[in-house]
């Protein structure tokens, strides 16, 4: 078991910025040593990815640079979790960006 962190991004409608996250991801991948947990996956009204394979506050500071990114969606917001948690959405909400 390690921890997890869910971003979770509102769906609006215009996704072209996946991509382009999707992207960032491998680079925070090689800048801080983090994984990509799991693919990007919509569930309802949002998108979510799951990074992994670093510490929370590592985690937490990756998510916000990925929240703030021009071109998302406002309103991301991650779930620290575990990566044996049943489903997505479990664990503490934590507001993005993270100071």
């Amino acid at each position: 078991m390690a921890v997890l962190v869910e971003i979770h991004f509102p769906m609006t409608g215009d996704d072209e910025w996946i991509d382009d996250v999707g992207d960032f991801m491998i680079d925070l991948e090689d800048e801080v040593g983090l994984e990509e947990f799991d693919d990007g996956e919509e569930s309802g009204d949002t998108y979510i990815f799951f990074i992994a394979g670093a510490n929370e506050r590592t985690l937490l500071r990756a998510a916000s640079r990925v929240a703030t990114r021009e071109g998302v969606p406002a309103g991301a917001f991650a779930m620290v979790t575990d990566t044996n948690a049943p489903r997505v959405g479990m664990g503490r909400r934590v507001e993005l960006p993270v100071r």
